[in-house]
């Protein structure tokens, strides 16, 4: 059976998704202690471009692994939750994709888990979860740099984020289900 750790560790990928995972504290502070916007904004810009350069790196040059395919999206959901949750405390609407995104995050994450155990196989994130993160990104950049922006243009990105994180949520959702009341096909016997 094929395990996280199974096939290449120490990737130029991997250390990229170490790195996003690295960055987190440091965007906390600037924001949080530092109350520095700009400074939070171009943290999560060098993160966001670590994550595009994770994974056109690990397709381009034949370095996806299993760890890889773990260790992003952990790296990925860490940074949004955490940038989502500071930005509750100035802008407390943000709280709506706060709740959505953790409760999609530990349904795709059991469920994921289950197709895994049943498949022993990592899957790849879907075209509709680089959707989500491109709108969660956004939302967090246009409120890190706007700290004033209208209540109006603010509550319309968070309706934007819910309702891509909720699609997202619910293609994932599908598509394990799927894997997971599917029949195993058996090798035949000789």
């Amino acid at each position: 059976m094929k395990t996280i750790f199974s096939g290449k560790l120490f990737t130029i990928p991997n250390l990229l998704s170490f790195l996003r995972l690295l960055l987190i504290p440091w965007f906390v502070w600037t924001y949080v202690t530092k109350g520095d916007g700009q400074g939070t904004a171009a943290i999560l810009i060098l993160s966001g471009i670590t994550d595009i350069l994770d994974g056109y790196i690990a397709r381009s040059f034949d370095m996806v692994s299993n760890l890889g395919k773990a260790l992003d999206p952990v790296a990925d959901k860490a940074t949004q939750i955490v940038m989502i949750g500071c930005l509750t405390v100035r802008f407390p609407h943000t709280i709506y994709i706060l709740i959505v995104l953790c409760v999609k995050e530990l349904f795709v994450m059991i469920s994921s888990l289950l197709a895994i155990h049943r498949t022993e196989e990592v899957l790849s994130a879907d075209w509709h979860g680089k959707v989500a993160t491109t709108a969660l990104y956004f939302t967090m950049i246009l409120h890190l740099l706007f700290p004033n922006m209208s209540g109006f243009l603010s509550d319309l990105l968070i309706i934007v984020c819910v309702c891509s994180v909720l699609f997202s949520g619910v293609l994932y959702g599908v598509r394990n289900i799927h894997i997971l009341c599917t029949e195993k096909e058996e090798a035949p016997h000789e």
